[in-house]
C-alpha cells in the first residue's frame, strides 16, 4: 500500500523550504518536486536573471543528496563531463577519474551553450544511469537526477537540442518574471544577504527514494491509461505537428500524472491529473511544422487543441475543434 501521506507531507516540507528562496513560483516548484518523485529529469527554460539556476540549487541544498555543477560552455569536452581514463605510471594502470556527471543531483547550467556534440555526453546518463568511458560502464549514484538550465534558443551563442536529448527530459518549465509585488519581497529577502546560504536539508534521499517507490504504487486505471495513450497518439496526427511525441511521452505523462496524484493526497490518478501535466510532459516534445510556426501556434497550443478534442473517461464528448487527421 502507497504510503501517500507521507509523500504529502514530504511534498510540503521540500515546497516550504524551497519558498524560502524561490518567490511566487510554488506551481513551478512544484513541477520540479515532480519531476523529482519520478526519478525524472527538468528542464527550466528561460531568459537570463529570472532564477533558473537558484531554483536547482535550492532543491539540491533542501534534499541531502551530492551535488555537482556543470557550467555548460561553447568549449566544454565530453570528456569534462562523464570524465576521463588517466594512466597512472606507478600502477601500470589506467584510472578512472569520475566526471561532474557522477552525483545524485547535477545542475546542467546554460545546457544550450555547449556544441551538441558535448550535450549528447549526457544522453547515456540520463536514460539508463550509467556512464561508459573508454569501454568500462560506470554505475551513477541514485537518486540520479539532473536539472537543466537553457536560454531560448534565439539568444546569441546558443546550440538547440537536438530531440533526443529533449526527449529525456520529463518535463520541461518557464518561470517567467516574478511580479511586482513577488520581486519586492525578492528585495527584502536578500536586503542583507541572500537566502539561499542559510538553506540547509530538510529531507534524507533515503526519504526521496521511500516516496520515489510510493508513487510508482498509485494505481491508473485502464480508461485514464488509454486516455494517456489517446493524447500521445493524437500529437503524431495533428495537422500542425512535424514529429509527435514518442512513446517516452506516453511513460511520461503517465508517471507525471501518479505523482501529481500523491502529490494531492490521491492513490488513484484521475483524468484532471492527466489534464494538468499535458503541457508540461508533452510540448517540448512536439515538433511544429514551419508553416504553422508562422502562424502563430506552438506546441503548447497544439496540446490545448488535443485536449479539447481527446474525448475524457467518463466525461461529455468533447467539441469540434481544430484537430484533423491527416
Amino acid at each position: 500500500m502507497a504510503d501517500i501521506p507521507a509523500v504529502q507531507v514530504l511534498t510540503e516540507r521540500i515546497v516550504q523550504n524551497v519558498e524560502r528562496v524561490v518567490v511566487g513560483k510554488r506551481r513551478e516548484v512544484e513541477l520540479v518536486l515532480l519531476a523529482l518523485l519520478c526519478r525524472g529529469h527538468v528542464l527550466i527554460e528561460d531568459v537570463p536573471g529570472v532564477g533558473k539556476t537558484v531554483v536547482a540549487k535550492a532543491f539540491a541544498r533542501t534534499i541531502g543528496c551530492s551535488f555537482k555543477r556543470i557550467q555548460f560552455t561553447p568549449d566544454l569536452l565530453p570528456s569534462d563531463v562523464t570524465g576521463v581514463s588517466i594512466f597512472n605510471q606507478q600502477t601500470r594502470q589506467f584510472e578512472f577519474r569520475p566526471g561532474p556527471i557522477i552525483a545524485q543531483l547535477v545542475l546542467a547550467d546554460e545546457i544550450n551553450r555547449a556544441t551538441p556534440k558535448t550535450q549528447s555526453a549526457l544522453l547515456e546518463a540520463m536514460e539508463e544511469g550509467q556512464v561508459t568511458v573508454d569501454g568500462v560502464t560506470h554505475r551513477l549514484p541514485e537518486p540520479f537526477i539532473v536539472m537543466a538550465t537553457e536560454h531560448p534558443i534565439e539568444y546569441q551563442g546558443t546550440f538547440p537540442l537536438p530531440e533526443a536529448q529533449l526527449d529525456r527530459f520529463l518535463i520541461r518549465l518557464s518561470l517567467g518574471y516574478p511580479g511586482r509585488e513577488n520581486e519586492l519581497q525578492m528585495l527584502e529577502r536578500q536586503h542583507d544577504a541572500h537566502p539561499l546560504d542559510s538553506l540547509g536539508p530538510t529531507v534524507s534521499a533515503d526519504a526521496l527514494l521511500a516516496a520515489q517507490a510510493a508513487v510508482r504504487a498509485v494505481h491508473v486505471s485502464s480508461p485514464v491509461a488509454a486516455y494517456v495513450v489517446e493524447i500521445v497518439e493524437a500529437t503524431r496526427h495533428h495537422e500542425s505537428v512535424q514529429l509527435g511525441a514518442s512513446p517516452r511521452g506516453s511513460l511520461a505523462l503517465y508517471n507525471t500524472a501518479r505523482a501529481w496524484a500523491a502529490m494531492n493526497g490521491r492513490a488513484y490518478v484521475e483524468p484532471d491529473d492527466v489534464k494538468t501535466l499535458a503541457d508540461a510532459a508533452l510540448a517540448h516534445r512536439v515538433i511544429v511544422h514551419p508553416g504553422a510556426r508562422l502562424r502563430g501556434i506552438t506546441s503548447s497550443s497544439v496540446i490545448r487543441d488535443i485536449l479539447g478534442t481527446v474525448p475524457v473517461p467518463g466525461g461529455l464528448a468533447p467539441e469540434r475543434s481544430a484537430f484533423r487527421r491527416r
